[in-house]
């Protein structure tokens, strides 16, 4: 599994953890930024990440700021981007498995580092299980991005 991930100033110090604890792993990640404390505007790495998966270079992207929140609306923005903020195991498995959730989001402030490394290792060995009742509700969430998108 290909791994991409980014944050604003908010989460630099977090995804720079997580980083290492996914290499540590023998995970190939990518760090989309940013690469400082310094001010910075979740949109960007928002957009940068999801062309990552929407281009087929991931399958899987964690998204950090302060709360997890912003960056989670921003990437929910791009079609075929299915994100969560999520501050415990059982959302991040659980919207993997019944929503093919592809966008882990994480808040800095919120959560600690060995609590986030927790949700992620959850969130990349979770699978979509294919369950009818999912697979429907996927579907009908991708039918709502396309009758938007037109817009």
């Amino acid at each position: 599994m290909n791994v991409v991930i980014g944050a604003d100033h908010g989460g630099f110090i977090l995804k720079a953890d997580l980083v290492g604890f996914l290499e540590q792993r023998g995970q190939a990640v990518r760090d989309v930024g940013t690469y400082s404390e310094e001010p910075a505007d979740y949109p960007d790495y928002a957009r940068a990440l999801a062309r990552f998966i929407l281009d087929g270079q991931a399958d899987r992207g964690i998204l950090i700021c302060g709360s997890g929140v912003g960056a989670s609306i921003a990437a929910n923005k791009f079609p075929g981007i299915r994100a969560a903020v999520c501050h415990d195991t059982f959302s991040a498995r659980q919207g993997v498995e019944d929503d093919a959730m592809n966008v882990l989001c994480l808040g800095a402030r919120i959560v600690g580092r060995e609590l986030a490394k927790e949700i992620v290792r959850v969130f990349l060995a979770a699978s979509f299980s294919g369950a009818e009742r999912h697979v429907r509700r996927v579907a009908k969430v991708k039918e709502i991005e396309k009758e938007f998108m037109k817009k």
